[in-house]
């Protein structure tokens, strides 16, 4: 079992850092895929950050594993391999390892994750940081005061989902976008999971889309049917979420 320092050393030859031209310490999001793997949808995103000011890290969870998406296909979209609360390690050593870069503003940082991506950051809130959990030996050496909000797209809450109804840690803001044609969860359930995490005190905002699952990613495949004018939507729900997070930090409170 890995470090959060040995975790963050395979991670990151793999990550895609997208921003603006300079090496000024600037708000970063960092992207985590579904489990299809890094598909064409990501890098839109990271250039809509960049767009805003950001910087976005795409963080790859398989390549440093040495899987194939035949395999992650197979094994990690069916539950085999691993799992949300596995995977919530690569999110604790990606903050940590972003964090220590001299062009990223480690106060102003946003997790965004699509379906599995979604499931590992919920993991992460929700889990307790003892050692050896999250599949690596040390998670609570990660500081993560720095994160600020959440992004979660069309996030898996099903059957292998044991914590999706746990209180979460931390509470920062959240935008939750529900698939309302989603092949692997309910409306009904989504709701329940976000009304938890507003319960624990974090602000959220709730978006339904008439969509399937993946519906911004270019690609059909199975029950998913791509959506180009609600792709085009979500980036901009994405961007604005990013633009009222910044200025809700540089807001001093009254």
């Amino acid at each position: 079992m890995d470090t959060i320092a040995a975790r963050w050393a395979k991670l990151e030859p793999h990550i895609q850092v997208v921003g603006p031209d300079d090496d000024r310490p600037r708000p970063t999001v960092l992207l985590f895929h579904g489990c299809g793997g890094l598909r064409a949808h990501l890098p839109r995103y990271a250039e809509a950050a960049k767009a805003t000011g950001w910087r976005a890290v795409i963080v790859d969870s398989y390549a440093p594993r040495g899987w194939s998406r035949a395999f992650t296909l197979t094994a990690v979209c069916t539950g085999l391999a691993l799992r949300g609360y596995e995977r919530a390690g690569d999110v604790l050593a990606a903050i940590h390892g972003i964090s220590q870069r001299s062009d990223v503003d480690s106060s102003q940082l946003i997790l965004a994750g699509w379906s599995h991506g979604g499931w590992s950051i919920m993991e992460m809130m929700s889990e307790t940081p003892a050692p050896r959990r999250m599949g690596v030996t040390d998670p609570g050496v990660v500081d993560l005061s720095g994160v600020k909000a959440v992004w979660l797209a069309y996030s898996y809450i099903g059957a292998w989902a044991f914590n999706r109804m746990k209180p979460w840690r931390l509470h920062p803001r959240v935008f939750a976008l529900t698939a309302g044609r989603d092949h692997l969860t309910t409306v009904r359930n989504a709701e329940r999971v976000n009304a938890m995490i507003r319960a624990g005190g974090a602000e959220v905002e709730s978006w339904v889309v008439d969509g399937t699952h993946a519906f911004d990613e270019p690609t059909n495949n199975g029950p998913m049917r791509h959506h180009p004018e609600l792709a085009a939507e979500a980036l901009r729900r994405f961007t604005v979420f990013l633009k009222e997070t910044a200025q809700a930090e540089a807001t001093p409170v009254a």
